[in-house]
């Protein structure tokens, strides 16, 4: 009798394994995170030690039928591995057990269709799915196979399965030239940005360590955070005025997880593409995280992958207020550049250090000088104030003008050429004043 997958069921038993290997090893309190974010009710923990993999199940024969005594214990539908199975070994897992099996990857590609909001996300999320599901369609297909050798057993066409596959293949394409455009109208928007010489600057970092908090507290924006894993998977841009700096445009981002299925980072690599173009990244980091270091090297593997470990970086300490005594502040290096900002983006204490943190990595050509104004420039003058580029005022002799400008040097350029004012000569005019 052929196995057939039920449809569904949320009592889960969760399956970790502890491998010899450190580089297989995996968090399972972050597992069980991962389960209840997906909406799985986790009625039992199964956990186990191996040198290697079983290559048939994955695990021994003696682990198999202790899931299977759980399962009929809890009455559960469902068994989850915090591990990536071959297609192979999650058929025979389950023609063993007789219910549902899901693997890690599949775990987080199905928080990541729940999490999606925007028309791009849900691409991006179908993608992955398509992608991961075409190793594994001969599950419950196999009784339709009717295609065989030799005269007389050749079946009537095309079978089920082939069918399924060609309709897989024309789907993935489908999303793969929408994804393009998507990717095309991003990188308009980019050349846009550029053009107009804003900043771009993007926030990364592991999931759930405060990166839409943090980005909602200096937007005023309600982007949708919550205490839960990868509660963030469409990009959201904003304008960020910085006082002395002028405007940059802020983005939050997906967040990361150990060993993050690389189809899933092919498939939001549009997404991803806003922190590859960024001027500046800000890695969030979870300080109160036990795991703290380790979500770090993680991060760093991810922004690897896609190309990003070269772009400078400003490491941002989040949830400082769970750690009692630590204040707000930044650290610097011995050149006296932000390397680290300690705050809470929560309570919103240390906000303010990440504005200041902002102007002074961003700001390496930033115009602080005093510049004479003749009367007769008083339109000029107004511009000026209206830029809030001017920081004080004295009088000049004559009746004109004497200003203390800071700004930074495009910004003031531009404003110069729109009111015909030759900015080398301007610029040249003006006397220096030391930060």
């Amino acid at each position: 009798m052929l196995f057939e997958r039920p449809g569904g069921g949320e009592r889960a038993v969760l399956v970790h394994i502890d491998f010899a290997d450190s580089d297989s090893r995996e968090d399972p309190d972050e597992f069980k995170e991962l389960a209840v974010s997906a909406g799985a009710e986790v009625v039992a923990f199964v956990r186990g030690q191996r040198k290697v993999p079983q290559s048939r199940y994955f695990i021994g024969s003696g682990k198999l039928e202790e899931i299977r005594q759980v399962l009929a214990d809890c009455e559960a539908q469902l068994v989850i591995f915090n591990h990536a199975l071959s297609p192979s070994q999650e058929r025979n897992i389950e023609s063993e057990l007789c219910c549902r099996v899901l693997d890690r990857t599949g775990l987080i590609l199905d928080i990541f269709a729940q999490r999606a909001r925007t028309h791009e996300g849900k691409l991006q999320v179908e993608l992955a799915q398509l992608q991961h599901m075409s190793t594994r369609l001969v599950r419950g297909w196999t009784h339709l196979e009717r295609q065989k050798g030799g005269i007389g057993l050749r079946g009537p066409g095309e079978t089920q399965l082939e069918s399924d596959r060609r309709l897989l293949r024309a789907r993935i394409s489908s999303i793969h030239r929408r994804l393009d455009k998507v990717r095309t109208q991003r990188n308009q928007g980019r050349r846009a940005r550029r053009r107009a010489e804003l900043p771009a600057v993007s926030l990364v970092g592991y999931t759930n360590a405060g990166k839409s908090t943090l980005f909602n507290a200096l937007t005023d924006a309600d982007v949708y955070s919550a205490d839960q894993l990868f509660a963030t998977l469409d990009p959201t841009l904003r304008r960020l005025d910085i006082p002395s700096l002028g405007a940059v445009v802020l983005a939050d981002t997906v967040g990361f997880i150990r060993h993050l299925p690389h189809k899933l980072v092919e498939a939001f690599r549009a997404t991803l593409e806003e922190a590859i173009c960024s001027d500046l990244l800000l890695h969030v980091i979870d300080a109160a995280d036990e795991n703290r270091q380790d979500n770090v090297e993680q991060v760093e593997q991810v922004l690897q992958e896609i190309g990003a470990e070269d772009i400078p970086r400003l490491d941002i300490y989040n949830k400082i207020d769970m750690l009692g005594q630590t204040e707000p502040g930044i650290d610097r290096d011995r050149n006296g550049r932000p390397v680290r900002v300690r705050l809470s983006a929560q309570t919103g204490a240390g906000l303010e250090l990440v504005a200041q943190a902002l102007a002074e990595l961003l700001g390496t050509d930033v115009v602080h000088r005093w510049a004479v104004l003749r009367p007769e420039q008083g339109r000029l003058r107004a511009k000026l104030y209206a830029a809030g580029m001017v920081v004080s005022e004295q009088g000049a002799e004559g009746g004109g003008a004497r200003l203390e400008i800071r700004s930074p040097k495009t910004d003031l350029e531009r404003l110069l050429g729109r009111e015909s004012v030759d900015a080398g000569k301007f610029l040249e005019a003006c006397s220096e004043l030391p930060d």
